[in-house]
């Protein structure tokens, strides 16, 4: 009898769990199915308020119009350059970074650490910045000043510093009983063991390089450097609009512009993630759970 009760009530459990979490899902979802519903609306459905879950007036005249626009490419490949080159840049610099730090018998650690930490919760700010950038360094107009002074997240580099301080001590000592120095021991042992949070930080990193557009507003003067995410800003901000494109076509799109783009901006977003799940989820769950 009482299994039965335990049963129902499992049961009971799981329904309501199901329910719950269909509910967070369909939130969570929501914006963006408005935007794809928008992106293929007519321009009077949006700008009459009619466009909920599903387009009004099926058409493909907005994303026709964003294709045939070369600048759209320029910055897109511009964000895929960047992206690439600040992700490999900054999984690189926090990983040679977090592993040292992840020895507590390094004498160096009971002081670099603080001072890490320290600048999580204390910044220099955005004037400090800019003239460290500009006049000390000479980056302005440079696509290196979007790259090099956010290469290490300090967020991201303690997560991976617990992930490295997880690992097995064994490890290591038998590799350099074996003849093995420490570079060998990073490269061919620990790097291959961290792969779950390595899937993690280039995620990370690569999330937010795609969706910066503040640093290169104050830095980029070059409108052929702007990566989309100044671009798509800059449209939604209505700044932009003249500069797309002046063809008969221009003002039948303009309410459902902003909706196509910005679903254009999220499909590599998209495809990446699938593949780094896994490693996702595993990379943040120990790396949480042993620092």
């Amino acid at each position: 009898m009482n299994n039965m009760k335990a049963s129902k009530g499992y049961r009971a459990f799981q329904c309501i769990n199901t329910v719950i979490m269909i509910l967070v899902i369909f939130v969570t979802l929501y914006p963006f199915i408005y935007l794809v519903a928008q992106s293929f609306s007519s321009d009077a459905a949006v700008s009459a308020g009619k466009v909920t879950l599903l387009p009004i007036d099926f058409n493909l005249n907005t994303y026709k119009y964003i294709l045939r626009d070369n600048q759209f490419f320029k910055y897109y490949f511009n964000t895929i350059a960047y992206t690439v080159v600040s992700t490999f840049i900054s999984v690189s610099f926090t990983a040679l970074l977090a592993y040292p730090l992840s020895k507590p018998r390094l004498r160096l650690n009971k002081v670099i650490t603080p001072m890490v930490v320290f600048t999580m919760y204390f910044a220099g700010g955005t004037i400090p910045n800019y003239i460290v950038v500009t006049q000390w360094l000479g980056l302005q107009d440079s696509v290196w000043s979007i790259i090099l002074p956010n290469a290490i997240s300090t967020f991201n580099l303690l997560v991976m510093k617990s992930f490295f301080a997880g690992l097995p001590e064994e490890l290591e000592e038998a590799a350099s009983i074996d003849g093995m120095d420490t570079y060998r021991i990073f490269v061919k042992i620990i790097l291959p063991l961290s792969k779950p949070i390595i899937a993690t930080m280039c995620l990370f990193y690569m999330v937010g390089m795609w969706n910066e557009w503040f640093t290169p507003m104050l830095y980029l003067d070059s409108k052929d450097k702007w990566p989309i995410a100044l671009y798509v800003r800059q449209l939604v901000e209505g700044a932009n609009n003249t500069e797309i494109g002046s063809s008969a076509d221009a003002s039948s799109v303009q309410a459902t512009l902003k909706s196509a783009t910005m679903v254009l901006t999220s499909i590599p977003i998209m495809c990446v993630y699938p593949f780094v799940q896994k490693y996702f989820v595993q990379g943040m769950t120990i790396g949480a759970v042993k620092g």
